[in-house]
């Protein structure tokens, strides 16, 4: 795969004329695929795929466009020519882009993953053996993602990762499941056993009557995926130079010091220990890790190449989006095993969804509880919580309010498929948090 995309950027050198430049970003991936439904295999497949960008520069004027390549080397560098004319033509009518930025510095890098995959047959054996009697429903996705960046000049970077995600629940009746996620690196049965064990004990919790809470401020625990999903809201435009400059950013009032997180909040863009590859779309290369914020307090930003142009800063790999792919949340000093102890009575809380900002300046977001929600007593789950709207600014829930995060942290590997496997992912402990406003 590798060398078939180094001789596309060879070929696609070849065609330019005079000034120009073209920058090339490569997509792929080889992808087992299963889905089940009642703890059957109702479909599975392999996902062969594999597209390549190309951005035709002249001057400060350019011109992109995507093909998706078949693998036969005629077939695809024909279309390529033919993309090359077409941009060629439309650079005749497009403006000057005055925040074009790109590398002109080469510098060629090879990250490669290793595969410590097993046979698919492997993993989906051990999903239905756990599965056995339940109503289990879910993907299987596992495979090697592939990128690549090149441009005209010489450049070369390549990464591919070797990774696994079983996104799936235990559904019991009506709008009543147990949603968990499973992912890594490497297969580890003994993990999934225990995430399965885990399920249907509280699969057998949530089939007990639910019990409905009034609003109001309630200690709470939001579990690893739970609070990736209140990270995943602040992450949207708040840690980017380009939302920070335009004063639009969630995170604004920490980045110029009129709040903070609690001192043991630490968030880090980890490129070295994610899937996400290590250089961005324009062929700058991203630092193993950028410190967002430590310690509660707000560190760097993520900085895009169009955001170095426009600001007149130093670029640090991030994407067009400014947003994390990799981030990773320092551990805390919680047991898991402890939750409960320590939750005392208050909201066990698995899952979220509909998240919003509603109040952006505050950094204020509102959302839904999800699947399995319980109520715990003195330490004890005594009953399924029905669902509930939390309205609560995100500086209260890892700031003032915090009581402590988990020792063990979670792998959160995106299971997005859209237009390819996604490279996201998080890795983030589990949060106690006091007085959580519940509003409906």
């Amino acid at each position: 795969m590798q060398e078939y995309f180094h001789g596309l950027a060879d070929h696609v050198t070849s065609l330019l004329q005079g000034d120009e430049v073209a920058t090339m970003n490569f997509s792929g991936e080889a992808s087992d695929f299963v889905r089940f439904n009642h703890n059957a295999v109702r479909q599975a497949g392999v996902v062969q795929a594999q597209d390549l960008s190309v951005d035709l520069i002249r001057g400060a004027r350019h011109a992109e466009s995507t093909t998706v390549l078949c693998g036969i080397a005629e077939e695809d560098q024909g279309r390529l020519a033919a993309m090359i004319d077409e941009l060629r033509a439309r650079l005749e009518h497009v403006p000057e882009d005055p925040y074009l930025l790109y590398a002109t510095e080469v510098q060629s890098t090879e990250r490669m993953g290793e595969n410590q995959l097993g046979p698919v047959e492997e993993a989906l054996q051990a999903i239905l053996e756990g599965g056995h009697g339940q109503d289990l429903v879910g993907i299987y996705a596992q495979g090697p993602i592939y990128r690549g960046f090149a441009n005209s000049l010489g450049q070369r970077n390549w990464f591919s990762t070797h990774s696994f995600n079983l996104d799936w629940s235990l559904y019991l009746r009506d709008d009543k499941a147990v949603k968990s996620l499973f992912a890594g690196f490497a297969w580890e049965p003994q993990r999934l056993r225990e995430k399965m064990e885990s399920a249907v004990q509280q699969l057998d919790l949530l089939a007990q009557p639910a019990k409905t809470i009034e609003p109001g401020k309630y200690r709470v625990y939001l579990s690893p995926t739970a609070l990736g999903d209140v990270a995943g809201t602040v992450g949207w435009g708040g840690f980017g130079l380009k939302s920070h400059r335009s004063k639009i950013s969630s995170l604004l009032r920490m980045i110029e010091g009129d709040a903070r997180f609690d001192e043991a909040v630490t968030l880090r863009e980890n490129t070295a220990e994610g899937i996400a590859p290590n250089f961005d779309g324009k062929g700058f290369l991203k630092p193993d890790e950028v410190v967002l914020v430590e310690k509660g307090e707000f560190r760097e930003h993520l900085v895009s190449a169009r955001s170095a142009k426009e600001y007149g800063v130093a670029s640090n790999g991030a994407d067009a989006y400014e947003m994390p792919n990799s981030l990773d949340m320092s551990a805390g000093d919680v047991p898991s095993a402890e939750i409960l102890e320590r939750l005392g009575t208050g909201a066990y809380v698995n899952n979220l969804h509909y998240l919003n900002y509603s109040d952006r300046p505050a950094c204020r977001i509102t959302g839904m509880t999800r699947f399995a929600t319980f109520w715990v007593e003195d330490g004890k789950v005594v009953a399924p919580l029905n669902v509930m709207r939390f309205d609560e600014s995100v500086y209260r829930m890892l700031g003032e309010n915090l009581i402590g995060l988990t020792q063990e942290r979670e792998m959160l590997i995106s299971s997005e498929t859209y237009m390819g496997r996604s490279c996201e992912s998080m890795r983030l402990p589990g949060a106690l948090i006091d007085n959580f406003s519940f509003t409906l």
